[in-house]
């Protein structure tokens, strides 16, 4: 049985090299809000709220979860649409790179200060009055950048972080996922949990399914989750979430229906926090947050 419909949607980054991680809430209406989350003691503290669209497969977190890279689109002048640097749960940019349209956009922090942008070589100068600081280097993600839409940037966060493409007789091979627009489904990534879990499931593999676009009423992207073990056999359907990951000590996260989940036996999980009930405010970012 399919969730019943939230009036938020939640995508999650994860630091690499780090227990910080930055939720991305969508909604309710065209609203979207920024939250911190401390995944070893399981604290969030609530951020700024921007009206528009930030376009959550566009985005990433550095190593140290410092910095947030997103793309964003108010799809009014001046700007319409823009990739930008901030200090999460903040949106006010250290560094902004005006885009004009929605092709491509967004990007990915190849080091801590090293940011590989997808837009197009006449649409990589930063806006007026931004600058960089020396160490920090920032260069086209490759000579097609630019183009598509989530992927390929999607695509090449989740290869990056351990997920792999699974051959599937109805999936696209691994350089049509890479390309501009794909339409076959389902596309499917597994990965396998950290090897510093300990109970009876190591080695298990957290299941991704992308099975359908555009279903009316529905998130855009239909994905589907299952929790396998090293031999293939099901261990837990997860079904419909908006987002699941492993965290580094093994343990299970998922989110659905505006809640996050943490489930450390794979079997039970127990609710983190409802962002079901925070709605839209004006939030000032804090001093530290204006500089890098």
């Amino acid at each position: 049985m399919n969730p019943p419909r939230s009036n938020c949607r939640l995508h999650i980054l994860l630091a690499r090299d780090s227990s910080e991680a930055v939720i991305i809430k969508r909604g309710p209406s065209k609203q979207v809000q920024l939250i911190a989350w401390q995944r070893d003691t399981d604290k969030f503290a609530p951020g700024q709220w921007f009206n528009g669209r930030i376009y959550e497969r566009r985005c990433d977190l550095s190593p140290s979860g410092k910095y947030l890279l997103y793309f964003a689109a108010s799809h009014k002048p001046p700007l319409y649409s823009w990739t930008a640097v901030s200090r999460p749960p903040f949106l006010t940019a250290l560094a902004l790179w005006p885009k004009g349209d929605c092709w491509g956009g967004g990007g990915l922090f190849i080091r801590e200060r090293e940011i590989y942008l997808n837009h197009p070589s006449h649409q990589m100068d930063l806006a007026e009055k931004n600058s960089l600081p020396k160490q920090v280097k920032v260069a086209r993600l490759n000579e097609q950048a630019g183009g598509g839409e989530d992927f390929p940037i999607y695509h090449l966060r989740l290869l990056r972080d351990g997920w792999r493409t699974v051959d599937n007789q109805e999936s696209l091979p691994e350089e049509k996922i890479n390309a501009l627009y794909h339409s076959n489904l389902p596309i499917i990534y597994k990965k396998t949990r950290p090897t510093n879990a300990r109970n009876r499931y190591e080695g298990a593999n957290l299941s991704m399914s992308i099975c359908g676009i555009a279903e009316p009423n529905n998130p855009w992207y239909i994905v589907e989750y299952q929790v396998e073990g090293s031999g293939g056999a099901v261990i837990k359907k997860l079904g419909r979430l908006d987002w699941a990951d492993w965290d580094s000590n093994g343990d299970l996260l998922f989110a659905k229906t505006g809640r996050i989940f943490r489930s450390k036996d794979l079997i039970e999980s127990t609710e983190l926090v409802d962002l079901r009930t925070n709605l839209y405010q004006e939030i000032a970012a804090e001093s530290w947050a204006k500089q890098w």
